[in-house]
Parts: structure tokens; C-alpha cells; sequence
């Protein structure tokens, strides 16, 4: 069995390839950062499944399975590893196509496969062609559902509900990290990892060890020399992205125009 993670998660791909690894039916395991690179991969390779992520910067799960539904030679057994709510995604039960919910368990990647692996070329391809619309429309939901959601943070003694799309810089001071709205700031005590990874569907990138940036506020890119860029916010703000953060900056647009900067 050849399998392919592909994941915009460093530690989601972690956990996964140490599941796989162990399994003596695998005979290649690969991984990609995300769904473009997985395409330059596949380009290359074949492979009978592929552990595949619903939310990643510039082209969706989703959209990859499709083209690859599309493409005229066999289809590989598609399981989307997601974190959507599990009453949500039940919804897709009766298809038979796999999911793996994250957090996910060991035995829980191990039955996906196995399941995947005995399905024929032509059930792939079937299940997929069946699913994709209800995976799109649902995805269309959640994105509308955290638009409007708050988040609660503890702040002085006290439960304050504030709009995610307000806060422009997460900062980290410390033990705690400093929300920015334009109307003043939250001084939390929490890790910014922790803060990134609740943040992360509502447009939060990071860009620096110690900073988080929504890219709805992002106006302006600039490269550097040195490999870096700077961010030109709304109000005038420029930040730095540091070299090992700048492949986040594919999430700020999701089509790019006459330049392959982040291709």
C-alpha cells in the first residue's frame, strides 16, 4: 500500500506518519505541506490512498480531491482528516467515503485504512464523485458559521466575548500573549501555540515566534533579500515574516495573480 498525508499541520503529519509507520502493509509513505505540493508529487508518484486535510491555504481537501476525480487514470482511496465537529460531519455517514476526526485515535486511523485499501478503482471514484457536492456545501456552511462566531476570552476576572475579525496582531509578552483591536487590548495568559491553533480558522497566520498577524488586515507584501517579507497592515503597520513562517502567507489570498512567489 502507498499512502501520501497531506496536511498543512506539522504535528498532524507527525502524528500520522508515527501511526503508519508501524504497519508492515505500507511500502512508501509520503507526506506534503499542503494540497499544491501534493499535486507536484503525484505528478511523479501513484498511490492507493491519501490522508487528506479539508481546511489548507490556496486549494481546499476538497478542491484536490475533485481535480484528481477528474484526472483520466485511476483514482487513489480518499480519506479526509478533519477537525469539524463530529455531529456535522455524521451527516456523511451514509456515503462511503472515510473520515478521520481529529483528534484522532489509533484505532481509528488504522480501520480508515484498511477500509480504503480494499475498496476497487472504480468504488473510489464512485464514492467521490458522490460526496464531493455535500463536502462543498457543507464547508460553505462552516465558513459562514465563523464568520459570526465569537470568542470568549478571560480577561480581569471577567467572561468578554469579542469578534475575532477585530483583532488585527496577536503578540506575545511573556507567559501571556496581547490581543490588538483598535479599541484597546487583552493581556491573556496563555501560550501563543495554544492561541494560533483556536485561532487559526478565523484567518490567523504566524508570521514570527512570537506573532500571530490576521491576514484580513493584510493591505501589502514586500520580499527581502534575506529570504524575509514585511506585511503592510491597515493603519501603516509594517511587520516581518520571519524564513521559516513565510510559507503561511499562502492562506492571505486564495488565488494569486501574476505571481509565483509562494508557488
Amino acid at each position: 500500500m502507498r499512502v501520501l498525508i497531506v496536511d498543512d499541520e506539522p504535528l498532524a503529519r507527525s502524528a500520522l506518519e508515527k501511526e503508519l509507520c508501524g504497519r508492515n502493509d505500507i511500502e512508501k509513505l509520503d507526506s506534503a505541506i499542503d494540497a499544491i505540493q501534493a499535486l507536484d508529487i503525484m505528478r511523479k508518484e501513484k498511490y492507493d490512498v491519501i490522508l487528506l486535510d479539508i481546511r489548507m491555504p490556496e486549494l481546499s481537501g476538497i478542491e484536490l480531491a475533485a481535480r484528481l476525480n477528474k484526472q483520466n487514470q485511476p483514482s487513489p482511496s480518499i480519506i479526509f482528516v478533519t477537525a469539524h465537529d463530529q455531529h456535522a460531519i455524521a451527516a456523511f455517514e451514509n456515503h462511503a467515503v472515510d473520515y478521520v476526526l481529529k483528534p484522532f485515535s489509533s484505532e481509528r486511523i488504522h480501520e480508515a485504512l484498511n477500509v480504503a485499501f480494499r475498496r476497487t478503482e472504480n468504488e473510489r471514484a464512485a464514492r467521490l464523485l458522490k460526496i464531493l457536492p455535500d463536502l462543498e456545501t457543507f464547508l460553505a456552511k462552516q465558513s459562514s458559521k465563523i464568520a459570526d462566531s465569537k470568542v470568549a476570552i478571560k480577561a480581569k476576572g471577567r467572561i468578554i466575548f469579542i469578534d475575532p475579525n477585530e483583532v488585527a496582531l496577536i503578540r506575545a509578552e511573556g507567559n501571556y500573549v496581547l490581543l490588538g483591536k483598535r479599541s484597546g487590548s487583552y493581556l491573556l495568559r496563555e501560550s501563543l501555540s495554544v492561541v494560533a491553533e483556536k485561532l487559526k480558522p478565523h484567518g490567523f497566520i504566524r508570521i514570527h515566534r512570537s506573532m500571530l498577524v490576521n491576514t484580513s488586515f493584510v493591505e501589502e507584501i514586500r520580499p527581502w533579500s534575506t529570504g524575509e517579507y514585511v506585511l503592510r497592515i491597515k493603519g501603516g503597520q509594517e511587520l516581518t515574516v520571519s524564513r521559516m513562517y513565510k510559507n503561511n502567507l499562502k492562506s492571505i489570498a486564495q488565488l494569486w495573480i501574476g505571481t509565483d512567489a509562494f508557488s
